[in-house]
């Protein structure tokens, strides 16, 4: 880092940005989290990336150049090889006689300085550069997938290891959570999953398909003469900044071979439930209940709704030496370190009932149950959970509400539900607005009311005609989506006595829902108008995850 933490604290003191409390919780958070402190708060609205960067220049009395403001010619940004460019955090942006002007994010890396101007025969003078906008520079002006792969394919030798290594380094550098890749009748197509939707990035001849395919089974240790059955593996693969763990599916279809590979990355397991965008007063719901030494948590939503992310980042919380937290998942996506982590396996019987029974022999003080699926499984956690546990999982249900009934519905009795559960977090992602190309627009009342119900545009807008709102235009930094990244939205149900009442008596989730929003329970709707308001999503982003009708 070019300036220690003392001297970010007082130029963000200086600057009154903050006051010393404030920093002290941004030092704690980003401890937490393990972020450093500027990434923090720029991540926390503080300072934009870009003023922080300004601020250190100014500081060191060095200059400071934005590349996202500027066009730098391809013949000049070649100067340096991408590799070197992306390991050492470099970029060359302007050449003339007197020589070469390179942005960097340690522009007192005197070695590097020397190095780069031997090469080039010119001297060269540096700028400082955030790390993000440099990240972003690369991703701009890197070479297309396509373009790239048409070039491997022209050698004599067709290299396997070189193609299956360049669809993981793209597809970690677009984050994109899967890759697709899929036999066609006349070639294979390679698509992206980012930020939950599929985008088709590539397209392979036919021919070069089954040794993609082999290349990933000899990765993932499974078998190559097997093309009938599925199969499912992991691998391990190291890349620039960070090795990635890779959970792979292989699926025969009418074609061919079809594999989906899952991109585990280190870096998703930093987000704490603030990252994840859980507002103050369900964060406070959320801090009690896992505050106590017995209960349960549950975490409800569809399948990939980021269910796991937000038990893991609660896990994060609880894990200190004093305590004994044993999972048992199906399969644990994250390794933690200090947690005792268990994979269902049916065909040793280790199913999450009987792996439950073990774990409560074990003498622990957490359990993680990835998730209730049987009545079995639901009636020994709840068991665990009165007898001194703290038991976390997930449940496939719509809505917080409907948790509850669905217990009972797996013959758990309605007293041990109610006495058991101390709150339900139902969420959903949406993708937030691209910040590079956001813009404002606005829309009429009459706009919102096509899409919500009119008591709930009036508590946001109240007698106002208008509402100014945010979308995304699309840049090559979103690939032209206008949307980069995703935040939850959540519903945080906290069992109170009167919950419990209703819950006793069997009334449906309808009746029990009613009763928490009376309580100041924030529903999903109106979280994500939330953030609307605040310039993070788009009302058709929530309005896709929620599939709110105005009826």
């Amino acid at each position: 880092m070019l300036i220690t933490n003392e001297q970010l604290k007082s130029l963000i003191l200086k600057n009154g940005l903050i006051d010393e409390i404030g920093f002290s919780k941004i030092e704690e958070e980003a401890k937490n989290a393990g972020y450093t402190i500027s990434e923090t708060l720029v991540e926390k609205d503080i300072i934009s990336d870009e003023n922080l960067g300004i601020l250190i220049s100014d500081f060191l009395k060095y200059p400071f150049i934005i590349l996202a403001k500027i066009t730098i010619s391809p013949d000049v940004f070649n100067i340096i090889p991408e590799r070197m460019a992306r390991r050492k955090k470099v970029i060359p942006f302007a050449k003339d006689a007197t020589g070469v002007k390179l942005a960097m994010t340690d522009p007192s890396n005197k070695e590097l300085i020397q190095m780069i101007s031997k090469k080039i025969g010119l001297p060269a003078t540096t700028y400082l550069a955030t790390e993000q906008d440099i990240s972003n520079a690369l991703k701009i002006y890197r070479e297309d997938l396509q373009d790239t792969f048409d070039q491997l394919i022209k050698s004599s030798e067709i290299p396997m290891s070189k193609i299956v290594d360049l669809l993981i380094n793209y597809a970690s550098q677009d984050k994109a959570s899967d890759v697709h890749i899929e036999p066609q009748e006349k070639d294979s197509l390679v698509r992206f999953r980012i930020d939950g939707i599929l985008h088709d990035v590539l397209s392979l001849p036919k021919s070069l398909h089954d040794q993609i395919i082999t290349r990933i089974k000899i990765l993932s240790r499974l078998r190559t003469d097997e093309h009938l059955s599925p199969q499912d593996g992991k691998m391990r693969v190291a890349l620039e900044d960070e090795e990635i763990d890779i959970r792979v599916s292989i699926l025969p279809v009418t074609e061919g071979e079809k594999a989906v590979l899952r991109l585990l990355s280190s870096k998703f397991r930093k987000f704490s439930l603030v990252d994840l965008g859980m507002n103050e007063k369900d964060l406070k719901k959320v801090t009690t209940a896992y505050g106590k030494s017995y209960g349960m948590i549950l975490s409800t939503g569809p399948t990939g709704s980021g269910k796991t992310t937000s038990i893991y980042a609660i896990v994060k919380l609880l894990n200190t030496r004093e305590k004994n937290i044993t999972t048992i998942e199906d399969p644990a996506e994250y390794r933690i370190k200090g947690v005792n982590q268990i994979n269902v396996n049916t065909k040793t019987n280790l199913t999450f009932a009987n792996g439950l029974r073990s774990i409560l022999r074990q003498d622990p003080n957490i359990i993680f149950v990835g998730e209730i699926r049987d009545s079995e499984t639901a009636g020994i956690a709840v068991n665990a959970s009165l007898t001194g546990h703290l038991v976390l999982s997930t449940l496939h249900t719509n809505d917080a509400a409907t948790a509850l009934p669905r217990l009972i519905d797996m013959n758990v009795e309605p007293f041990l539900v109610a006495s058991t559960v101390n709150v339900i977090i139902a969420q959903r992602l949406v993708r937030k607005i691209c910040e590079i190309c956001r813009s404002t627009r606005t829309i009429t009342k009459e706009d919102l009311l096509r899409n919500l119900p009119s008591e709930i545009i009036n508590n946001y807008i109240g007698e106002k005609t208008t509402i100014t709102i945010y979308q995304g235009n699309g840049c090559k930094i979103c690939n032209a989506t206008g949307y980069l990244g995703r935040i939850g939205v959540f519903e945080v149900l906290e069992v109170t006595k009167n919950i419990r009442d209703l819950i006793t008596k069997r009334n449906d989730a309808d009746v029990i829902l009613q009763k928490a929003i009376e309580e100041g329970m924030t529903t999903m709707l109106d979280d994500g108008l939330e953030k609307v308001l605040k310039g993070l999503t788009t009302i058709e982003e929530v309005l896709r995850v929620t599939k709110i009708q105005n009826k």
